[in-house]
């Protein structure tokens, strides 16, 4: 759906994911969904609450994920 979106546990990332990316992440959801790059004054307060709701999601189930397996981390260089 949207390709900027990384993914953002092992094997793909070495170590966790920063706040950082788990927003960046959220924000491009967010973007593609509603279809807006930045919302209008009028939907700024949705849009916002809309990333922060996403971000919030995404930690969660980060943290919840039980990644098994012996693969070897990428590099987040080689990406």
């Amino acid at each position: 759906m949207c390709r900027s979106i990384k993914t953002l546990r092992p094997p793909a990332l070495p170590e966790e994911a920063t706040e950082e990316e788990i927003r960046a992440a959220a924000l491009q959801f967010v973007r593609k969904v509603s279809g807006f790059r930045a919302p209008a004054a009028h939907n700024r307060e949705a849009f916002d609450h809309a990333v922060d709701v996403i971000t919030e999601a995404t930690a969660e189930l980060l943290s919840s994920l039980e990644v098994r397996g012996s693969a070897t981390p990428r590099s987040r260089a080689a990406g």
